[in-house]
């Protein structure tokens, strides 16, 4: 009987040990999962904060189908498309197997980093993917912890070594040792703090305690320290907030700050809050002040000799914040905020407001609105007053004379042609030709055919009988030679502002026919006929774009295009043409002169007609045949001279 019952007793206590060891288990894996849970929901808030701010990219929707890619090649790629700022751990070893279709960036990041037990660190915009590595959890051990607390108190320097130990137990622990009172909110009595601090002033060490543990330490006005949460306001025994003897929060240690006997102010921070600087400075100038918002951040200064409004300007430079006095009263926030916006119409006095948005560098134009105001030549700013000043500096330094060049053109084009006509022809003409033509200065005769007997008669002396020619013979002698010289001269003047093109262009115009033929009709067809006459231009441009220099001299950039038209092959046919063209990018003084081009063209035309074979013997060719040879040369200069005028 009593072996029964020890065996049910012994069944009982495994019994209970199993359920205990079981409920230890879901318990375990409960906390796990919220802990999961909430570093996931940590990652979360940071991406959507990124994608609001600096990494838009974020927020671009990605079509990715991919198999076997590395993880480290897969988050590149995701980097380079939507510029974003990633930098992957080398040390992964994952092969990413997904598709995803027209989702943001931002949740592919977060189900990587779920599905492959990763974690993202961020710095500034910087984000860092590695492997997730649980947190240590340290065991319980049993009863009271011995704090590392110590206090001198000769020198008054307080010293702390804590790790996850209970406020409630310092609380007590500290004013055990100091005899000074430390209390505490009653809902953080439970929160658990950290620290290392070594050899410390006593409000010093407690403040920092308080800082880097997301707490507030004041001193009340009957000489407790209170350390609460940073978002209330501590109060003393009388219901008002605390304050220390002067009126305002304890300073911390490392803000130490004097308003000399001329009114200006000498202050050092190291890693202070800037709320609590701002807070201190005015109350030691005695200025009224409203923060529409709270400060955040610290800063580490080091300013002497200067006013309150220039310390604020100094403090606020670079930050999200700004200032305005309206009435004597300081209003303090961020620059986005109505009470700190305003407007301005800022008027041109040299330049044009047309394309000056786009010459504004992006880290001008952030936080502000612009407009241009052309009736005005005016451009309207909205914004923080900071931001508008450095904007207006900018643009008062652009608005400047822009210089006009005046640019006097000179073109010349020569044309020098020679051509030399010799030679005999002899033929039967249509009806008997009449002895006629030039002797001086060149020889062009035709003779007839009684000249001609007459000649052969004269020349015999009636002592040889050569006989005579018929009525219609002809013969024609030629000895000629011309020289033309053509020049043109055309001197067009033109003027632009600095860095803007002057255009110029003159042109003519043929026509030519052309013809075209419809068929309209299936069974019984008709032939529709059209003719049009189209046009074919032979133009003359010179485009110049002249840049001033500080010194005065210009550099031009011209572009000279010049067509002329050529004989037509056919009547109705578009005359042909031929093109010269140069582009010159040259640097030369105000005032002088440069000449450009210089395109020289030479054509020879050698033609001729003759007898066979004596044609081509010298001496006798000029009786046998007829030759023409034209030379001819034509020279283009252009001559431009800048002058810069004001």
């Amino acid at each position: 009987m009593k072996g029964s019952n020890n065996r049910k007793k012994i069944v009982s206590l495994f019994l209970r040990v199993v359920i205990l060891w079981l409920f230890l288990v879901v318990m375990q894996s409960s906390l796990f999962a919220q802990q999961a849970e909430d570093r996931f929901s940590a990652i979360e808030q940071k991406l959507t904060a990124l994608a609001n701010g600096d990494s838009p990219g974020l927020n671009e929707k990605v079509e990715l189908s991919v198999n076997g890619v590395s993880i480290q090649e897969f988050i590149r790629g995701l980097a380079v498309q939507n510029n974003l700022n990633i930098t992957v751990d080398p040390s992964l070893n994952i092969s990413v197997v997904n598709n995803f279709t027209n989702l943001p960036v931002e949740d592919v990041l977060l189900f990587l980093c779920k599905n492959y037990n990763l974690d993202i660190n961020f710095i500034g915009s910087i984000m860092s993917v590695i492997k997730y590595v649980p947190p240590v959890v340290e065991k319980i051990v049993s009863g009271p912890k011995k704090l590392k607390i110590s206090y001198d108190e000769n020198s008054d320097e307080l010293s702390m070594d804590l790790s996850n130990d209970s406020l409630q137990a310092v609380a007590r622990e500290i004013t055990r040792l100091s005899k000074k009172n430390v209390i505490y909110s009653a809902d953080i009595a439970n929160k658990l703090v950290n620290g290392f601090i070594q050899e410390t002033s006593f409000a010093s060490a407690l403040y920092n305690l308080a800082l880097t543990n997301d707490l507030k330490a004041t001193l009340t006005e009957d000489n407790f320290y209170l350390i609460e949460k940073k978002d209330v306001v501590g109060l003393d025994k009388t219901g008002k907030g605390a304050k220390n003897g002067k009126g305002r929060s304890a300073p911390s240690s490392g803000l130490k700050l004097k308003v000399d006997e001329n009114g200006l102010l000498n202050i050092e921070a190291i890693a202070v809050p800037i709320a609590e600087v701002v807070d201190q400075v005015c109350s030691e100038f005695k200025a009224n002040y409203f923060m529409f918002s709270e400060l955040k951040g610290n800063i580490t200064l080091n300013i002497t000799g200067s006013g309150l409004e220039e310390f604020l300007k100094k403090i606020f430079n670079g930050t999200e914040y700004t200032f305005q006095k309206r009435d004597g009263i300081y209003l303090i926030g961020e620059r986005s905020q109505e009470g700190l916006r305003t407007s301005k119409v800022l008027q041109f006095k040299y330049r044009t407001v047309d394309k000056v948005i786009d010459f504004i560098p992006a880290d001008l134009k952030k936080g502000l609105e612009l407009k241009p105001f052309p009736d005005l030549n005016s451009l309207i700013m909205s914004g923080s007053q900071p931001r508008m000043d450095e904007l207006e500096s900018f643009l008062r330094d652009i608005d400047r004379v822009v210089p006009v060049v005046m640019l006097e053109l000179t073109v010349v084009d020569v044309t020098d042609t020679k051509t030399l006509a010799t030679g005999i022809s002899a033929g039967l003409g249509t009806a008997p030709a009449v002895t006629g033509g030039q002797v001086f200065p060149g020889p062009n005769v035709t003779l007839s055919s009684t000249s001609i007997n007459n000649l052969i008669s004269g020349l015999t002396g009636g002592l040889i009988n050569l006989g005579s020619v018929t009525p219609n013979f002809y013969l024609n002698l030629q000895a000629l030679e011309s020289q033309g010289l053509i020049k043109i001269r055309s001197t067009p003047k033109l003027a632009t502002l600095n860095g803007h093109e002057a255009k110029m262009t003159i042109g003519d115009t043929e026509y030519y026919l052309q013809t075209s033929t419809t068929l309209t009709g299936s069974v019984a067809a008709t032939t529709q006929t059209a003719q049009s006459w189209l046009p074919v231009n032979a133009d003359l441009e010179i485009s110049v774009n002249p840049m001033v220099s500080a010194d005065n001299q210009i550099t031009l950039d011209v572009k000279f295009k010049q067509s002329t038209f050529t004989a037509r092959i056919a009547p109705t046919a578009p005359p042909g043409t031929t093109t010269r063209n140069f582009q010159s990018l040259i640097r030369v003084k105000n005032n002088e002169t440069i000449l450009l081009g210089g395109l020289e063209e030479n054509q020879v035309n050698d033609s001729g007609s003759g007898f066979p074979f004596l044609s081509r013997i010298p001496i006798i060719k000029w009786f046998f045949s007829s030759r023409t040879k034209t030379n001819t040369k034509a020279r283009l200069s252009i001559f431009i001279k800048p002058t810069v005028m004001y």
